[in-house]
């Protein structure tokens, strides 16, 4: 081998050098790299099943908020039609104070049902909020704290709602 200028000690050397080099590297490097890697991967599938989790709950939650404006809606509509009756029935006894009666308890009753529609809104950007701060500190595990997480979903919240008024 010495002919065609192959030093087979040096070699010999350099391959044992470099199985060595090999077996250090994937003992130091190469699995904890990969273990590093393997928990990243599990790490960001938790997070994406959670952001689902959290997903399908606040789908919930707005399959939730549409049922009860629409009852909050059909209650309206029917204290509107009681208001509406007791305002012909008086409007026969006496015309003119019937009319001006029937006026008032229709404003109170869009009042009521205003209000009514506001609270349940209110109380559900408030859980909906909750919700979200919750599932944005699992999520991003942020320092932010609570009070600020909702202040902001709920400034997002009402912009959104001028938006699409």
């Amino acid at each position: 081998m010495e002919g065609i200028g192959i030093n087979l000690p040096l070699l010999l050397a350099f391959l044992v050098n470099f199985v060595i080099l090999f077996a250090l590297l994937s003992v130091v490097l190469y699995k904890p790299v990969l273990k590093m890697l393997d928990e990243r991967q599990a790490r960001i599938r938790q997070a994406m099943e959670q952001a689902e989790q959290i997903k399908q709950q606040a789908e919930r939650s707005e399959e939730e908020k549409r049922a009860q404006i629409e009852k909050a809606r059909q209650e309206g509509q029917a204290i509107i039609a009681q208001a509406a009756q007791m305002g012909e029935r008086i409007r026969e006894e006496a015309r003119e104070s019937a009319r001006k009666e029937a006026e008032a308890i229709i404003a109170r009753a869009r009042t009521e049902i205003q209000q009514e529609r506001d609270r349940v809104i209110d109380e559900l950007r408030r859980e909906f909020a909750n919700i979200t701060v919750l599932a944005a500190e699992k999520v991003i595990r942020e320092t932010l704290d609570r009070e600020r997480h909702r202040r902001l979903i709920e400034e997002t919240l009402k912009e959104s709602t001028l938006l699409n008024k």
